[in-house]
């Protein structure tokens, strides 16, 4: 593979994207969260299933390969089951708290993509108005939150993998809104669209994942006629035609794509019924052939015959090219202005004009780089439902629902997507600047008026709207790391420039619960190293906090913290606290790249003298955290959470010790035995986060600190827990099991004074 190829190695972009399933069973899960937290777990949970577009780039060469040692058959051993995932507006929102998109752009592609496509003017009305949709309308009750596609080679393996992710959506309480079955055409329909011409012929190469013809380069190797395209036309943040879109785009968007999916019924007798009457206006005009048949004009409103074999170079009758050569795709309009070939409202002029564009008659055509070029979009869509076509065999009948599920990825809504389906195709006046308007597109546009031109004469027909929509949406489909962080309900690594993150809290022993407040030190990272505040939490419903003094560098504090380079966790020591004027604690910190632990005092202020942030000691030096009998296998402690109602019982306090291995936060429990050796013990072995239902959609525990005042109330004791730039209150219960649950959910960090500035 040539090193310039390098999108091929990406495992960070979606696998359809780019790459593309191509599978003949797919199915789309429309879905809607009704709890943000489940539904983050689900999105972590479903990460390591999203194919990347290296696993699906390297499944289709080798594919392809064993395709053409067969001569075009499919290889029957190749088989792979694919999933990508792409999210509404309203579904990062839901899964982050908070709006991805406070300011956009007016007539964006971010504001398009903010206000979806039922409130876009697309021409969806009458029949097809949001109102009568599946799915999509956000009104109406229907508002989808993300799009799961699923693709197989077989049913069996495609139902296997549907049936697990509705158990896991199930699980995670997400609505399936809607479900839509896709599915290749069967025997001679293969490759085709319900009206019966073979479809998805014309997309364009990409730069940078295809390898280009050696002797005409902006073309793709054994594709006459495929454009390479700049991939930053179909992937955010790569380049593209002209450097920068219209729009900039968030950082999180990076390797994303912005993904429009909609239902289109075909009413196919509807549709033929209109070709052979139009062919009787064309014939009674005699501008047509006497021997035309409803086939000669069906391929001529399409632009291809049903082979794919495009008009402009067979017009008299269908010549299908060997289905590997790629020559159904070399076509060129510019010896065609007037359209007495390929009718300028056909299909496939007005989907992609090429070279065949002029601003009015008589004109040089448009460039196709960039102008026609910068209109292109990558589909991936399906027929859906039972075939029927008079002309060949069919087990539909009729009325049997049937269509094309249209799917699409491009970088731009508004230029590529929108542009093409309301400036083009359901555009009267394009091309622009005629006699006579050209008409809106008779394949799957409105009901209108098209001229059929012809030497000498212009003949109006009339066609009528026999694709109808029923569903659509605009989605993102999120890079593997945006989604990564999707599952962490955030969309950046980066903290808020006004929150500093806060590593532990240690209470301040004779200030804790004293005149309806407590107070902390609060332990982060500041630009010069460890830093530390001192912060107040009041008693009461509120629980109002206050930065009482601000960070200071623990270097100014030497007889506590010479050599920590990060404070990462505090434990009291259970029976040792305000003894005799003094309480102690195990300090664990970071030094020279590695964790340790110490064991410290602090004095009251009566006992001391001094301010209490002045009056610590180290009562024994840094010790390895392999010293603890109950940290067997630990390398880094994380946090601790005590048992509300087994801390100095029986001689022994119990702990939920929460810590790093291999990459993913797991906790154990573990007690503490009072007097002079402080014997542990592990109580139980590690666990999954998962298993905390108040822990739902957090990936890593910061810290956590108790509510003072309701700790052991009523049989509860609540706590904050800290994650990222994100807080919520989970409340335990005592006794049997400890149930645990979800009191508060996330909140962003900001609400707390005290963290902020």
């Amino acid at each position: 593979m040539p090193s310039e190829l390098r999108l091929r190695e990406s495992e960070d972009i979606q696998g359809d994207v780019i790459a593309g399933f191509k599978k003949d069973q797919m199915t789309l899960l429309f879905l809607k969260f009704e709890d943000a937290a489940r539904a983050r777990t689900w999105v972590r949970q479903l990460e390591p299933q999203i194919s990347t577009t290296r696993q699906v780039a390297s499944f289709n060469a080798a594919f392809r390969k064993a395709r053409q040692a067969s001569g075009g058959d499919d290889p029957q051993r190749l088989r792979a089951t694919w999933m990508n995932v792409s999210f509404t507006y309203a579904g990062i929102r839901e899964l982050t708290g908070k709006d991805p998109l406070p300011t956009v752009r007016q007539g964006g592609t971010l504001e398009a993509f903010k206000q979806g496509s039922d409130n876009r003017a697309l021409g969806d009305v009458g029949d097809s108005a949001p109102a009568n949709w599946l799915f999509g309308d956000s009104k109406g009750g229907q508002a989808v939150h993300a799009v799961l596609t699923i693709a197989s080679d077989t049913l069996g393996d495609l139902q296997a993998a549907v049936t697990a992710q509705r158990e896991a959506t199930a699980q995670a309480r997400i609505v399936i809104v809607f479900q839509q079955n896709g599915a290749t055409l069967t025997g001679t329909r293969r490759g085709k669209e319900h009206f019966g011409f073979k479809d998805g012929v014309s997309e364009p190469a990409v730069q940078g994942f295809d390898e280009p013809d050696p002797v005409r380069p902006e073309y793709e190797k054994g594709k006459p006629g495929t454009r390479l395209i700049p991939a930053g036309e179909f992937v955010v943040g790569q380049p593209r035609i002209g450097g920068l879109g219209y729009d900039e785009m968030p950082e999180w968007a990076e390797n994303g794509s912005f993904h429009v999916v909609r239902r289109l019924a075909q009413d196919v007798p509807g549709w033929w019924a209109q070709i052979s009457t139009q062919l009787k206006v064309l014939k009674k005009a005699k501008v047509v052939p006497d021997e035309a048949t409803p086939e000669w004009l069906a391929a001529r409103v399409v632009g291809r015959w049903r082979s794919g074999t495009p008009v402009a170079k067979c017009p008299n009758a269908d010549r299908p090219f060997n289905a590997l050569s790629g020559e159904d795709n070399d076509i060129s309009f510019r010896s065609d202005p007037e359209g007495f070939t390929t009718p300028l409202f056909s299909h496939l002029r007005k989907t992609n004009p090429r070279d065949g564009l002029q601003e009015s008659p008589g004109t040089e055509p448009f460039p196709e780089n960039p102008v026609m070029d910068r209109r292109r979009i990558m589909r991936r869509g399906s027929p859906y439902g039972a075939p029927f076509d008079p002309a060949s065999e069919g087990p539909g009948g009729p009325d049997d629902p049937r269509g094309l599920l249209f799917v699409s990825y491009q970088s731009d809504l508004v230029e590529q997507f929108e542009f093409i389906q309301k400036s083009w195709i359901n555009n009267a006046d394009f091309p622009p600047n005629r006699a006579n308007k050209p008409g809106p597109d008779p394949d799957v546009g409105p009901t209108g008026t098209v001229t059929w031109e012809s030497p000498g004469a212009s003949t109006e027909l009339t066609f009528h709207q026999f694709v109808s929509t029923e569903g659509s949406v605009y989605g993102f489909a999120p890079s593997l790391t945006t989604l990564r962080l999707l599952g962490e309900g955030r969309l950046t690594d980066k903290l808020p420039s006004t929150v500093r993150p806060t590593d532990a809290f240690l209470a301040v022993p004779d200030l804790y619960r004293q005149g309806g407040k407590s107070w902390y030190w609060a332990y982060g990272t500041g630009s010069s190293g460890p830093v530390a505040r001192t912060v107040s939490i009041a008693d009461g419903n509120e629980h109002h906090d206050r930065l009482e003094r601000a960070d200071r560098p623990l270097s100014t504090w030497p007889q506590l913290y010479t050599g920590v380079d990060r404070v990462d966790a505090v434990l009291p020591v259970p029976d040792e606290q305000r003894v005799n004027g003094r309480s102690r604690f195990w300090l664990f910190h970071t030094t020279e790249g590695r964790q340790v632990y110490r064991l410290v005092s602090i004095a009251d202020r009566a006992e001391s003298g001094l301010p209490p942030d002045q009056a610590g000691t180290v009562d024994r030096g840094d010790r390895a955290i392999t010293a603890w009998a109950s940290f067997n296998g630990i390398q880094q402690v994380d946090a601790f959470l005590p048992v509300p109602d087994q801390q100095r019982q029986n001689g022994k306090s119990w702990y939920w010790v929460f810590h790093t291995f291999m990459g993913q936060q797991v906790y154990r429990l573990i007690s503490i035995a009072d007097g002079s050796a402080h014997n542990d013990v592990i109580e139980r072995g590690d666990r999954s986060l998962s298993l905390w239902q108040s822990l739902a959609g957090i990936s890593r525990v910061d810290e956590f600190l108790a509510v003072p005042d309701l700790q052991l109330v009523n049989g509860f004791s609540l706590f904050w827990v800290f994650h990222q730039d994100r807080y919520r209150i989970i409340s335990i219960r005592s006794g049997a099991g400890h149930p645990d649950q979800e009191s508060v959910a996330d909140r962003p960090l900001t609400l707390w004074t005290s963290l902020t500035g």
